[in-house]
């Protein structure tokens, strides 16, 4: 299979040239600098000379604080541009697996969320993001998958797991939110994952939600990160919890996005299980 990913040199995209490439699949990785999505043109140039089987589409304006100052660029990203990669892959006979978010909900429920449950983002980005699945549903109506996803971390990028190892080794205490709750989503587990819905016989048309198993709290998350620490001058950090007024963000979160899925999707491993494959990948960096 051929498979082209979108987005390529960001921390899941990295992720999953090593999935794709260690299921053996034909794989043309683009990065930002290689392929502007904002340009319908150079994306069906791109789409047409590489003629993949599927397209997974990675990428995204993730600056979700930045898009309520710049809403049109992250809407030219995260909107257009999401529906310019599903028309050239229709045009092409390929399938779409475009990546979305948590942030589509407004966080108001207290059980997970499922596919049927209805969208209402508080944020700019949430709402650009959303604007890019029913853009993705318009140009390529009969194929396309699209995958809401929560609280990403890897070893590729900046992520939160990364910042919190970085002030445990500068501070005695961190403050971190302790009303949010969602399922950290290791991009390692999520990439392996993408690629089995692209190797799908009958591929699922529509939204499915694929998030890691478990939830916690910003603060739950970021004590276990403390704890599976390797780095031993992180060991002594306490970590305060505090609520989201007490920490005002530009845009506002979700205080539930627990995803789940009632339409048959991939389980992934837990949060758990995927911060202690985060710390193995780091550490073997580090070394």
């Amino acid at each position: 299979m051929r498979i082209l990913i979108t987005g390529a040199g960001g921390m899941l995209g990295l992720d999953l040239q090593t999935a794709a490439r260690t299921a053996a699949h034909e794989t043309i990785a683009l990065t930002r600098a290689e392929l502007d999505i904002t340009d319908a043109e150079a994306v069906h140039a791109a789409v047409s000379s590489a003629r993949p089987d599927v397209i997974i589409g990675c990428a995204a304006w993730t600056n979700v604080d930045g898009a309520e100052s710049e809403p049109a660029a992250a809407y030219a990203v995260n909107g257009a541009g999401a529906g310019n990669v599903a028309a050239a892959a229709a045009g092409c006979g390929a399938w779409t697996i475009h990546v979305s978010t948590d942030y589509v909900f407004d966080g108001a429920k207290r059980t997970p969320y499922v596919e049927s449950d209805p969208v209402g983002p508080l944020s700019e980005y949430g709402r650009s993001k959303l604007a890019g699945e029913r853009a993705v549903a318009e140009r390529a109506p009969d194929a396309h998958t699209i995958v809401r996803t929560a609280w990403l971390f890897g070893a590729g990028g900046p992520c939160f797991p990364k910042t919190m190892l970085r002030l445990a080794a500068e501070r005695d205490e961190i403050a971190v939110v302790g009303d949010q709750i969602g399922s950290p989503t290791f991009t390692g587990h999520l990439a392996a994952a993408l690629v089995g819905l692209a190797e799908q016989r009958e591929r699922t048309v529509g939204v499915v939600h694929l998030a890691a198993s478990g939830d916690c709290s910003w603060c739950d998350f970021a004590r276990a990160v403390i704890e599976t620490s390797p780095a031993g001058d992180a060991a002594g950090t306490r970590v305060r919890a505090i609520t989201t007024a007490d920490y005002p963000t530009p845009a506002p979160r979700p205080a539930y996005s627990v995803l789940r899925s009632e339409r048959g999707a991939p389980v992934l491993p837990s949060w758990q299980d995927g911060l202690a494959s985060f710390m193995t990948e780091i550490a073997g960096v580090v070394a």
